[in-house]
């Protein structure tokens, strides 16, 4: 029986979401089901696009843990002491890392300015200078690109490292995922390149070196997986404490929420209030999805299409009952 439902998803797989690239379901803490599609293979790294935000919340919480950040409560204009504020501003100088974990910071732009941000050459500075304005802190307004390398800035001015080494050194290595180097691009040909490639590790990174917070991390299947385990098991992984239970609480738990479509928002996660679940979602379709009410994580990794089909609904609708 199990065997006929398989066929099924998969059939439903190719014929609906078309774009996946591979699947992964850990289960009671065992691989129960890994497959690829449309070429691709265990050793693919895949861009996965806003799932990196999630990397950067459990790196902003181990660096919390090792005592590099004193609170989230701190002001982001406190670790950028050599920023001039723009004349007129009486926003920015109030927002904390909190509110740029939660999405609830106003920016100075209607429509997102994304050919400035990629063709200049501080993208922390960029952000900075699109945050604050007449808005309200509070209201949640999500940052797709540009507003987290904020985030990642705060990272290397704390521990003295790039983001790539400290994550490296603090949750990569620990999990056994291999990410090779910080990639910084020359063109858009090479951007877009990186964005649609199956076979490059790496983490895309400014002119300046800073890597990305809200995109531009390329991980395999099962490596995403195992993020997703190491939530589940509440920051444990063999054996070992790699984050504390309290960050793995907070950042998946409701802190804020996008009332227009009604979705609760963690830090830098998405929440699923009905059964406490909760994803890292990145744009074409690549998610970490963890129910600790099942004891179960779906990894799916996809290459880029636009208005990709809702990864949740497919996981609830065909995976969950298998």
């Amino acid at each position: 029986m199990k065997q006929e439902q398989i066929a099924r998803l998969e059939n439903i797989i190719h014929k609906d979401y078309s774009n996946m690239a591979g699947m992964a379901v850990f289960k009671n803490g065992k691989s129960v089901y890994e497959n690829y599609y449309n070429g691709y293979t265990k050793d693919s790294r895949v861009h996965i696009f806003s799932v990196t935000k999630s990397i950067i919340s459990i790196l902003l919480g181990i660096a919390l843990d090792k005592g590099y950040i004193d609170s989230i409560e701190q002001k982001v204009l406190q670790f950028y002491p050599e920023y001039t504020v723009k004349r007129g501003e009486k926003t920015i100088q109030d927002i904390t890392i909190r509110d740029m974990l939660t999405m609830t910071v106003p920016y100075k732009f209607m429509f997102r300015p994304y050919q400035k941000y990629f063709t200049s050459m501080d993208w922390v500075k960029f952000s900075l200078d699109k945050l604050g304005g007449k808005g309200h802190i509070g209201k949640f307004r999500y940052a797709p690109v540009i507003g987290p390398d904020i985030l990642s800035g705060i990272l290397v001015k704390v521990t003295g490292q790039s983001v790539l080494n400290f994550a490296k050194e603090n949750l990569f290595a620990p999990l056994g995922i291999t990410v090779e180097k910080s990639i910084v691009f020359h063109s858009k040909e090479e951007q877009i390149a990186f964005s649609t490639a199956a076979d490059i590790s790496g983490w895309a990174a400014s002119p300046t070196g800073v890597n990305t917070a809200g995109w531009g991390l390329t991980l395999s299947l099962v490596d995403m997986a195992k993020i997703g385990q190491l939530f589940l098991n509440k920051g444990i992984w063999n054996g070992e404490r790699l984050i504390s239970e309290r960050w793995v609480a907070e950042s998946t738990s409701e802190q804020s929420r996008w009332k227009r479509r009604n979705l609760p928002y963690g830090y830098l996660w998405w929440v699923n209030g009905r059964d406490n679940g909760y994803a890292a979602m990145g744009d074409g379709g690549n998610i970490i999805y963890v129910s600790p009410e099942k004891n179960m994580v779906v990894a799916i990794t996809s290459f880029f299409r636009p208005r990709a089909k809702d990864r949740i609904a497919f996981i609830k609708n065909y995976v969950e009952p298998i």
